[in-house]
């Protein structure tokens, strides 16, 4: 069954085994947007997951509950902030202790953030880059590093934005890092192809979160979401599943791509 415009979202989707045995690392994953939603997709696919997130307290708690769920053995969490590349080696290095050669990096973590280009500062314009594009730098050179010590090959996937790809007011420092989350991508997967890495890129939209309306006015969300072609912003989940695409073996020649999750793509 298939959702259409105005309607709800389509059945949650069966799992396949799609990533048995698989090591992941998630980023900003102790939630219940997009990075939570990768977590849960990937350990109800048969990885084994560490998830990461600069929210002590909410990855505690997202781990535990996770745990009981999927045992112990599968999921660990440890905080970390992609500003501070110490924090990010631990998180790697948790990772391997517990699952063994890192398989797949999921960088979720960015921060947004609204202003006009004339009144921004220049601290605002740092912190959303900072984390959103040099953040996913940080912990993508971290990771390729590792991949190509072991030979084993793995999968990058990068989480873009459609305002990559299009103008929105108020989003020039958004706009800027998640274009150039798509840049990093094309070039580190031709780079990286040479040790058998591959690095994608997905493109979202706009993901139902509770709390959305917290970052944004109910006119521009009841906006953006009249632009989207069913009517609808789309469920973490159903960006988490193209993840679990692009981090499995079906997307296995597919590298410096930017998939759009969405009808927004220019």
């Amino acid at each position: 069954m298939s959702s259409v415009e105005g309607s709800g979202p389509p059945p949650y989707v069966p799992a396949h085994d799609l990533l048995a045995g698989r090591s992941a690392v998630v980023t900003a994953a102790a939630g219940t947007g997009i990075g939570g939603a990768t977590a849960r997709r990937f350990l109800e696919e048969g990885a084994s997951v560490v998830l990461g997130d600069a929210h002590a307290r909410r990855l505690r708690e997202t781990v535990a509950a996770l745990a009981r769920e999927f045992g112990d053995r599968r999921v660990a969490g440890a905080p970390c902030d992609v500003r501070d590349e110490p924090q990010i080696a631990a998180l790697l290095d948790l990772a391997e202790t517990r699952h063994g050669p890192l398989d797949i990096l999921v960088n979720n973590a960015g921060l947004g953030g609204t202003a006009d280009l004339a009144d921004m500062t220049d601290a605002q314009w740092d912190d959303v880059v900072d984390t959103t594009l040099t953040g996913t730098f940080r912990c993508t050179r971290a990771a390729l590093r590792r991949m190509r010590a072991t030979g084993t090959g793995g999968v990058v996937v990068n989480n873009a934005s459609v305002v990559g790809w299009r103008a929105q007011r108020g989003q020039a420092h958004y706009a800027a890092a998640k274009a150039g989350v798509m840049a990093l991508t094309r070039c580190a997967a031709v780079e990286a192809a040479a040790y058998g890495v591959r690095v994608n890129a997905v493109s979202p939209s706009l993901a139902a979160h509770p709390h959305l309306a917290r970052v944004t006015t109910p006119g521009l969300l009841a906006e953006l979401t009249a632009r989207e072609a069913f009517g609808r912003a789309a469920e973490p989940w159903e960006v988490a599943n193209v993840i679990v695409f692009l981090a499995g073996d079906y997307s296995s020649y597919m590298t410096g791509e930017t998939v759009a999750v969405s009808s927004q793509h220019p």
